[in-house]
């Protein structure tokens, strides 16, 4: 796991991840296993996709993810 990626739930996070926090962790996770820190211009098309599909993955997981804990089973951006 790349070490400047933080956990985006709540308790771990104190408050609800932004699309900001979403967009941060995509970056890096691309940066990743993409080797590349930026993508050269011919390439930057296809690293911004893969940002935009990371994005939004994790922020359906984050929506739909059910945190037990005190004070009951919420959702992660605090649904009961």
């Amino acid at each position: 796991m790349c070490r400047s990626i933080k956990t985006l739930r709540p308790p771990v996070l104190e408050h609800d991840a932004t699309e900001e926090d979403i967009r941060a962790a995509a970056l890096q996770y691309v940066r990743k296993i993409s080797g590349f820190r930026a993508p050269a211009a011919h390439n930057q098309e296809v690293f911004d996709r893969a940002v935009d599909a990371v994005a939004e993955a994790t922020g359906e997981l984050l929506q739909d993810l059910v945190v037990r804990g005190a004070g009951g089973a919420k959702t992660a951006k605090g649904a009961a």
